[in-house]
């Protein structure tokens, strides 16, 4: 008598790592969504503070530096801002991901879609602070734009090391979108 597939396990040894695949990418996921929820609010809060006043002001001129002097660090918090909210608001999805993983395809589309968005609000957010950060060190010559970072030290250091956790989360947006879809494509 020949022994059929389902008689032996073989199915069920199939699905067996498959499931335990899933539930190790939502146990990813949900982590690396707290370690970019850190990098985004770290990032947004250290910007958000920064603020300088140069020592040789005068009785009605004050030099001063703050990060809503330009609109791009303004744009650059908030995009921060809200996609560390969305993180946080997330992170319920993602563990009802690790719990419930057989009925979870649909939320997860939802996840990508919703983290393909904040990951172009973020890198935009990024990318924008980190050309006006390019400029104030360096300046451009042709535009008659001159550095800076020469009077304003601690101004730019702050804002050049708030880009490194949103940059930090860009890249782990990359590897959550990455996960999803490997999770998606394995129900």
């Amino acid at each position: 008598m020949k022994v059929s597939a389902v008689e032996t396990g073989e199915i069920s040894q199939v699905s067996a790592p498959r499931k335990g695949m899933i539930r190790g990418l939502s146990i990813m996921d949900f982590i690396l969504r707290i370690v970019a929820a850190i990098g985004t609010l770290g990032s947004a809060l250290s910007t958000g503070t920064t603020r300088e006043t140069l020592p040789f002001t005068t009785q009605f001129v004050k030099f001063r530096a703050v990060f809503d002097d330009l609109p791009t660090f303004v744009f650059f918090v908030t995009s921060n801002s809200i996609v560390c909210g969305y993180l946080v608001l997330s992170l319920a999805l993602s563990f009802f991901h690790i719990i419930r993983r057989s009925s979870a395809a649909k939320s997860r589309i939802l996840l990508v879609f919703l983290d393909t968005v904040m990951f172009g609000l973020l890198t935009t957010g990024a990318a924008a602070a980190g050309t006006i950060v390019y400029v104030s060190h360096y300046g451009n010559v042709n535009a008659n734009w001159f550095p800076f970072c020469g009077q304003y030290n601690h101004f730019c250091e702050r804002i050049s090391g708030s880009l490194i956790g949103s940059f930090i989360a860009v890249v782990i947006f990359m590897i959550i979108i990455l996960m999803s879809a490997v999770s998606i494509s394995k129900h």
